[in-house]
């Protein structure tokens, strides 16, 4: 078995049933998958070999996704690329993953053109969108001129399927290697885990040069025969409408996202047709998921979903059914993988006790592409070290705590940023929060808040000190409180606390 069969096999089931929405476009089954694989034979032609990255800098569109099944049909590596980067970093990524296909949008060529002549490794170029030069291809013009026959390449699942290059919140992003084996063992997980059913319509707002939109959603409704709706750029008006348009069932997105749908004036959209809400990056607290469940009146279960890049990355899913009773917690471990909370000597920790989260299962990465030394280090033991810091209840559940070097150490005490964030989102002028630390003579470091209040709302810094204060043991409440307007985040959601750290370390 290898990924490009799942669209093989869906195409052949059912063929007329419509695979893709993407703005005013519509594809079929049988035409997504004649598609991908006049892609796959043009590569051939063109003399694509097995392991050769195939790159992509695209919004999510329909093109990204037949690229990505044209590569695993053919044992090409699908590389995206962060459409949010500059060109320095563009440049990065096509030379450290040796990339010799490069297909970008037209909205990009600019930034390829910056680039292009320092890309010794890129040999094919291909645009979509606009007329191209004679030296690059044009992507539609290119599949007509190929044949729609399924190509027959021999694939092991061990073969390379993907280089998923992480956020890169600090240093320089790594590429995760990921084998069809990782992929369809991941498949499996998220299936089970979110207790996924046939023909379902997605919709797909997270980025797909993401794990979690990429592998969890929009792999998992072409294996289940379903509709994924692609959102090019993430807009909540939009969203609510589409939801609306395409009796969208299923929504897929981090806390922040559902945080602004919820800042939308109430009555105005058709909600009715959303059955099932899944979510990752950080913890939707338990007012938010009260709050999606007067939003969607029809709604059955919000999933919650733990995982990283080098998973692929399902690692916990907390179900709908226990989504309430376990504030805070991302579930058990997904079927098919060992998760284990340990010290810093990779001993296992007692139940409740704070640790890191280890992994190790099929949909675990091969490893770091071109870098063994971090290859060395991440899966260290035979185990995936996540550098998240979690415990454990007696019944299996997980609880992040938080990132490992996320953790304040104030006055020999260790604070943990997520248990504060937790205090103020449930405050009513409070819209999103972060928690650093800050150096301090004398504690070592001290707790700083950085809020972001809800339109029109007003606090003080004492107001919000006060608040903790009232729910937190006194040591882990906030010395300081800086008032944001929005807090930096990766692709994933996730707050990049680094910025804020290195932002206001300038002030102290």
């Amino acid at each position: 078995m290898d990924v490009g069969q799942i669209l093989t096999f869906t195409a052949r089931k059912f063929p007329q049933r419509i695979a893709l929405i993407c703005e005013q476009e519509r594809k079929t089954y049988q035409e997504f998958n004649d598609r991908t694989n006049r892609l796959a034979n043009g590569m051939l032609r063109l003399g694509l070999r097995k392991g050769e990255k195939v790159a992509v800098l695209l919004f999510n569109s329909i093109p990204l996704v037949e690229i990505l099944f044209a590569s695993a049909k053919i044992g090409g590596v699908f590389t995206p690329i962060n459409f949010r980067f500059t060109a320095e970093e563009v440049f990065y990524i096509l030379d450290h993953s040796d990339a010799r296909f490069f297909i970008y949008g037209e909205e990009f060529s600019g930034l390829v053109e910056k680039i292009r002549s320092r890309l010794k490794k890129v040999e094919f170029y291909f645009s979509i969108g606009e007329p191209a030069p004679p030296s690059i291809l044009n992507y539609e013009t290119f599949l007509k001129e190929s044949l729609s026959q399924e190509p027959d390449v021999p694939l092991s699942e061990k073969d390379e399927c993907q280089v998923m290059y992480t956020s890169g919140t600090t240093g320089k992003p790594k590429g995760a290697l990921l084998t069809h084996e990782n992929l369809l063992w991941n498949l499996f997980n998220t299936i089970l885990g979110r207790e996924e059913k046939e023909g379902e319509t997605s919709l797909v707002i997270g980025p797909l040069y993401h794990t979690a939109a990429l592998n969890n959603h929009f792999l998992t409704r072409v294996a289940l025969a379903g509709t994924s709706v692609l959102v090019r750029h993430f807009d909540p008006e939009r969203v609510m409408e589409i939801i609306g348009k395409e009796r969208v069932t299923i929504i897929s997105g981090a806390p922040s996202a559902y945080h602004l749908i919820l800042s939308l004036p109430e009555g105005r959209y058709d909600t009715r047709s959303i059955t099932k809400c899944t979510t990752g990056a950080s913890i939707l607290p338990n007012e938010t998921k009260e709050r999606l469940a007067k939003l969607f009146p029809n709604l059955s279960g919000i999933y919650d979903v733990y995982g990283c890049t080098e998973a692929t990355p399902s690692i916990a899913i907390l179900k709908a059914k226990d989504s309430l009773k376990k504030k805070e917690c991302v579930g058990p471990a997904v079927p098919f993988l060992e998760v284990r909370i340990v010290d810093d000597q990779d001993r296992d920790l007692p139940v409740g006790e704070v640790g890191e989260v280890i992994c190790r299962g099929p949909n675990v990465m091969k490893g770091y592409y071109k870098d063994e030394e971090a290859t060395l280090e991440a899966l260290r033991g035979g185990w995936l070290h996540t550098g998240d810091l979690a415990r454990m209840d007696e019944e299996g559940f997980i609880y992040i705590v938080d990132r490992k070097k996320d953790m304040i150490v104030s006055g020999g005490e260790n604070i943990y940023p997520r248990e504060i964030e937790e205090i103020l989102y449930s405050h009513p002028k409070i819209e999103d929060a972060a928690i650093i630390g800050v150096p301090d003579p004398l504690w070592g470091e001290s707790v700083r808040a950085v809020i972001v209040l809800k339109r029109g709302g007003t606090m003080t810094e004492e107001e919000v000190i006060e608040y903790c204060k009232s729910h937190l043991a006194s040591y882990k409440k906030p010395k300081s409180v800086e008032f944001v307007e929005s807090l930096p985040r990766n692709p994933s959601g996730k707050v990049l606390k680094t910025v804020l750290r290195e932002r206001f370390l300038k002030r102290n």
